[in-house]
């Protein structure tokens, strides 16, 4: 009888040790009908984890994951999605359908650090547009002198956003929120940078798909840094006619090479640049290879005309999957550099002054 209690109570205490497998979401909406949908992104769409019905204003979403992800909420029919880091563990999402960037998460220990980042970068976000509206006033205005200094106040405090997010990554680098903040700020990063802060992450993350992403990333980036001979490719142009990258930089001391497309505005407004400096210097050996990013053929052209960009350009009207784009590892734009006649890589992403400047430097 003494062995048998024993062996109940060793079976309690064992229960009791037991962690609580998988995660359970309490979705509580005001006004929400229909069902909830929790998903995560895929490499090119989006992948259901789970749904439910909303009874009464309340849904639960159950599953499991191998360490906290990112997942995404949202109402079935309806848009708009809100992110929420998920873990084993209960956690409650509360808040009103009709308004998902505004739920509040509470249970997930990664969710709380993501919190502690954005809620910072929110307060300076609404600082900084409010800034960008008085300078819009102002220039409207006719006010240039005051509208040049607010702007100047708006990317200053744009960089301290991106800044808040840097110093998380750097004294974060074992949080599973720390690879989300890391991807967002890439862009502004060069290949060494970005190199030593994913080197620097604790091992477990290793595994977080983001981070797996990032070291991809890294490896075609090295192929493509300052030094580095510039990857071949041929695409076609509007007529259909391939032309391959290497012909056109041989044929010059020195090559741009601009990744943009007729859709992105920073583009346009940086193309009256590329102009200019291409009329100043094209007698010197400088030209220009436009590659588009496009989807839509008359949309390109038209750009290609209104703009006045009288380089050759090529496009596979593949968008963000543009193969060019994916060799170059090129997921924002505008996005550029510059190679020698031998296709070495001389420098990268130089626009407005910048870019005048260097190829000043080489050619005068």
């Amino acid at each position: 009888m003494k062995k048998f209690f024993v062996f109940i109570i060793a079976i309690v205490f064992f229960a009791c040790g037991q962690q609580k497998k998988g995660f359970e979401i309490t979705v509580k909406l005001d006004g929400g009908e229909g069902q909830v949908l929790l998903e995560k992104r895929g490499a090119s769409q989006w992948i259901p984890v789970d749904t439910a019905d909303i009874v009464d204003g309340t849904a639960v979403l159950k599953g499991e994951v191998t360490m906290p992800e990112d997942f995404y909420l949202s109402v079935v029919g309806q848009r708009g999605k809100t992110i929420v880091f998920v873990e084993n563990a209960e956690i409650t999402v509360s808040g009103d359908a009709t308004d998902l960037e505004q739920v509040e998460v509470v249970g997930s220990k990664t969710h709380d650090e993501y919190n502690q980042v954005t809620s910072k970068i929110k307060k300076i976000g609404e600082e900084y547009m409010k800034l960008y509206e008085q300078a819009r006033e102002a220039a409207g205005a006719g006010d240039s002198a005051k509208a040049n200094q607010l702007m100047t106040q708006v990317r200053e405090m744009y960089d301290s956003a991106n800044s808040i997010q840097s110093d998380f990554v750097k004294n974060n680098p074992a949080s599973f929120a720390t690879p989300y903040f890391l991807s967002r700020v890439q862009y502004e990063m060069d290949v060494e940078e970005l190199d030593e802060l994913v080197n620097g992450l604790d091992p477990k993350l290793m595994e977080v798909p983001s981070v797996k992403t990032l070291k991809e990333r890294i490896a075609k980036l090295k192929t493509v840094a300052v030094g580095q001979i510039a990857p071949d490719f041929t695409m076609n142009d509007a007529d259909g006619n391939p032309i391959k990258f290497s012909d056109v930089y041989k044929q010059n001391e020195y090559t741009l090479l601009d990744f943009w497309a007729s859709w992105c505005g920073p583009c346009r407004s940086e193309n009256p640049n590329i102009v200019a400096v291409f009329n100043d210097y094209k007698d010197k050996g400088f030209s220009v290879f436009g590659v588009s990013l496009d989807r839509d053929k008359d949309a390109w052209l038209k750009a290609i005309e209104d703009d006045q960009l009288t380089w050759q350009h090529v496009s596979d009207l593949a968008y963000w999957s543009n193969a060019a784009a994916q060799m170059y590892a090129v997921n924002s734009i505008p996005s550029s550099l510059i190679v020698d006649k031998n296709g070495k890589i001389i420098a990268k992403n130089k626009r407005d002054e910048e870019l005048r400047k260097t190829v000043s430097e080489l050619l005068d």
